[in-house]
């Protein structure tokens, strides 16, 4: 009898684990990534202009590995030891600048030889970004609205109350957000303590600091101030196509050298000869692999030059549509293929694709607001 009772005592019929996303996560992902761009670019970068130097005495080799592991331990150990909103922010960059040092140096740990050229490391590391890409989009969009979620924002945002800084924005964005649970009406604990908060911040309002945006907001609000003071309807329509015409351009350029020197036994033959000495073709599957990343290039770039031609000649709706699919495809199918056949020389080009899709989705958007107008 006891021991029931002692079990009555500890259930708590109220109690909810659920997990509640972070108010801030986009954010914070989004620091992670362009810092492991930076990285993974920056290192591999650094390493061709400097001769692949080694930090070592010795025995010893200290390679870039174990600085990135010293960062991403850093990285993990912060947001446990501070409970600052900085410390998230500090976090995510080292994580990511963390992972781009770790992660680089795959090669080694995939192959027998520890080769850190190895054709596949570039394949991995790509798809590594791409799926936290991915991870991004979802969570940028997952976010679901409830008085339970919003009084978690709630909290996490009173650290700049704590920390006599928080801005006219932010003061307003709390004040949402307490209204929001007011308005539900329930759980009523939660609609209490919402209205002490509220009370609070309208008695201290005086308090408030002038907006002093992070670098990073500051980037954002620069690209929305360009997109609206430059890229008016007609000149975005014109870099929409320009940079479809580029891309679909520069993705003919392997296919139709291909095809060129297929017409020269000679030339052919060395060209093999080139891809096996530079261990990027072993056997005849891997020729195969050749041939279809050359022909599926081909195919995207011919896409890319039709979602262009649909874009000016007024069917722009469906040449967007068409040119963000061939994106797409680009950056999950074919670039991993061209990432093992031309390693990393391929960064600028898979940068291009990102910015160019963003384009289109912004240019998508702002062709259903037009619509809807």
């Amino acid at each position: 009898m006891r021991k029931r009772l002692k079990k009555l005592e500890r259930y708590n019929p109220f109690k909810d684990r659920t997990p509640v996303q972070r108010w801030n996560a986009a954010q914070y992902l989004m620091i992670t990534l362009l810092s492991f761009a930076a990285s993974i670019s920056g290192t591999r970068l650094f390493l061709e202009v400097t001769g692949f130097p080694r930090l070592e005495s010795g025995e010893i080799h200290i390679a870039h590995v174990l600085w990135g592991g010293l960062l991403l331990f850093i990285g993990a150990l912060l947001p446990l030891i501070l409970a600052n909103e900085w410390g998230l922010r500090l976090s995510a960059l080292l994580t990511g600048l963390g992972i781009g040092l770790f992660i680089d140096e795959v090669g080694k740990f995939i192959t027998q030889t520890n080769d850190y050229f190895h054709p596949v490391a570039a394949p991995i590391v790509y798809v590594f970004f791409l799926l936290t890409v991915l991870l991004f989009a979802f969570i940028r969009n997952r976010r679901k609205s409830s008085s339970r979620a919003d009084m978690y924002e709630i909290l996490e945002r009173f650290n700049e109350v704590l920390d006599h800084d928080l801005s006219t924005e932010e003061y307003r964005g709390l004040l949402q957000r307490l209204d929001n649970v007011i308005a539900a009406a329930e759980p009523r604990s939660l609609v209490e303590l919402a209205e002490s908060m509220r009370d609070y911040l309208k008695t201290n309002r005086s308090r408030v600091v002038p907006d002093d945006p992070i670098f990073i907001e500051r980037i954002r609000a620069a690209l929305q101030r360009f997109e609206k003071n430059w890229l008016v309807p007609k000149r975005f329509k014109k870099v929409v196509v320009l940079g479809l015409l580029i891309w679909g351009v520069w993705a003919l350029v392997s296919p139709i050298g291909y095809l060129l020197i297929t017409r020269d036994a000679a030339q052919l033959s060395a060209f093999v000869d080139q891809l096996i000495s530079n261990r990027l073709v072993r056997n005849a599957s891997g020729l195969n692999w050749f041939e279809a990343r050359v022909l599926i290039e081909g195919g995207v770039g011919v896409l890319a030059i039709l979602s262009a031609i649909m874009v000016l000649f007024k069917f722009e709706k469906r040449g967007v549509m068409l040119g963000i699919v061939d994106l797409l495809v680009t950056l999950t199918i074919v670039n991993p293929l061209v990432f093992y056949f031309e390693q990393f020389s391929t960064l600028i080009v898979a940068a291009f694709q990102f910015i160019l899709l963003i384009l289109l989705i912004r240019y998508r958007k702002r062709l259903q607001r037009m619509e809807n107008e």
